[in-house]
Formats: structure tokens, C-alpha cells, sequence
């Protein structure tokens, strides 16, 4: 079955000041989830395993519903 390609929007807050917003469409799931392993590498950064694996998990829920939905 095929998904329409729409955009879709993620957010993580880590703390009052500083979230992590992710615009995606459908065919770019499999890069976005490689960005996601870019940045829990990066020591610079805040977001980490755990916020990749959390963002991973919603936006498979957020297909699972779309895919659901039609």
C-alpha cells in the first residue's frame, strides 16, 4: 500500500529552551533517521541515543496511523 507523501513534523524538548523540530515528508524517512544517529554522535549537541530512539518510535507510530487512516 502506498502513502501519500505529506510533511510531518517532530519535536523533542529537552529542556525550556531548546527543542529539536524535524519537517520531514514521507520518502524521507530512512534520512531523516540517519541524521538522527548523526547528531546522537555528536558530542556538541544534547540530543542522544535516547531522543533518536524515542523520535525513531513516533515516527513509526505516525505511519503506522497515517497508513491506518486511508
Amino acid at each position: 500500500m502506498n502513502v501519500t507523501s505529506g510533511r510531518n513534523v517532530l519535536m523533542l524538548r529537552k529542556d525550556d529552551d531548546e527543542r529539536y523540530v524535524f519537517v520531514y515528508d514521507d520518502d524521507s524517512d530512512i534520512e531523516l533517521l540517519k541524521q538522527f544517529a548523526h547528531m546522537a554522535d555528536d558530542r556538541e549537541l544534547s540530543f542522544n541515543w535516547s531522543d533518536a530512539a524515542t523520535l525513531s518510535i513516533r515516527m513509526r507510530e505516525l505511519k503506522q496511523a497515517r497508513i491506518e487512516a486511508q
